[in-house]
């Protein structure tokens, strides 16, 4: 802080700190300048699928995207009419069912997994402690693609679980896990110890301190990795084909509009509208909880 100066003495200069640099420097106008242009060129490729989604094949393979403005007259509802009846009604409603049945699970079961693990390597001192905790954060730079193979083999081989709900629920599960334990137990290490001790003091044991007293505090940081991993877990098309094929009875959403373009891609235009068939949920998701999102995200950022 700028003190008061006395005749002769040098004129102290502000403190600075590193967060407020960083807040200045993210809340300038040319770093709001570059935000609206990294935004809008992000934007761009979405606007281009979308407005495709409502054009002919023949219009589609004729002329851009972009050119259909001139011609706005030429927009059509086949392709979410075809999309919608190229199988029979009751398949995509049962894909709409299978990936609900999917992603729930793989949303609660790792956050209860990281937010018991992340209560342990912040306030339960163990010998190793350190050490296991950079090693389940290292864990976030392994490809889960590698790992695709070994658990296929396992679940099939060893566990008889196929093409179940259960390959895909453990999955998830584990490719969540190492950044669901970073992300909670950094926001648990920002609480106040002395909530803690006050709550040992009253004979208050670790179930209880968990459950009762740093489970409703941990609101915001769980509702932020919530959201992502329903995200991820609704879009994901890679982790499905690989532990459930393309059985009808399993299979999600992804793999519903993979199969719209056919065996042989014929019917690749249909992509376009069932992609935005398939984004209907996730994106009223995000938006309605969009304010949670953002606040999880902040939550624990910074301290003091």
């Amino acid at each position: 802080m700028e003190q008061t100066t006395h005749p002769g003495r040098p004129r102290r200069r502000r403190r600075r700190s590193a967060a407020g640099d960083a807040a200045r420097a993210v809340t300038s106008p040319w770093a709001s300048l570059v935000a609206v242009v990294i935004a809008v060129l992000w934007t761009i490729p979405t606007i281009g699928l979308f407005v495709t989604s409502f054009r002919s094949q023949l219009d589609i393979q004729r002329s851009g995207w972009w050119t259909s403005f001139l011609h706005p007259g030429d927009y059509t509802l086949d392709n979410y009419t075809q999309a919608l009846s190229s199988t029979s009604t009751s398949n995509i409603v049962q894909a709409f069912i299978n990936t609900i049945v999917i992603t729930l699970p793989a949303v609660v079961l790792p956050i209860f997994l990281a937010s018991l693990a992340a209560y342990a390597f912040a306030w339960i001192p163990f010998p190793g402690r350190d050490a296991l905790f950079v090693a389940v954060f290292a864990l976030q730079i392994v490809p889960l693609q590698i790992a695709l193979v070994p658990l296929l083999d396992i679940y099939v081989n060893k566990l008889g679980f196929g093409a179940s709900y259960w390959s895909v629920w453990l999955s998830h599960t584990i490719f969540a896990l190492p950044l669901a334990t970073f992300l909670i137990h950094n926001f648990m290490k920002e609480l106040p110890g002395e909530l803690m001790e006050a709550a040992r003091v009253d004979g208050a044991g670790h179930v209880t301190i968990f459950f009762r007293i740093l489970l409703p505090l941990l609101t915001p940081a769980i509702a932020a990795f919530g959201i992502f991993q329903f995200l991820w877990v609704w879009n994901d098309l890679l982790v499905s084909l690989v532990f459930l094929g393309g059985t009808p009875d399993v299979a999600p959403i992804t793999v519903f509009i993979a199969a719209l373009a056919g065996s042989r891609g014929s019917a690749w235009y249909l992509l376009s509208a069932g992609a935005f068939i398939s984004m209907v949920v996730p994106v009223a998701v995000f938006l309605g909880l969009q304010r949670y999102f953002v606040r999880g995200l902040l939550a624990g950022g910074l301290k003091g």
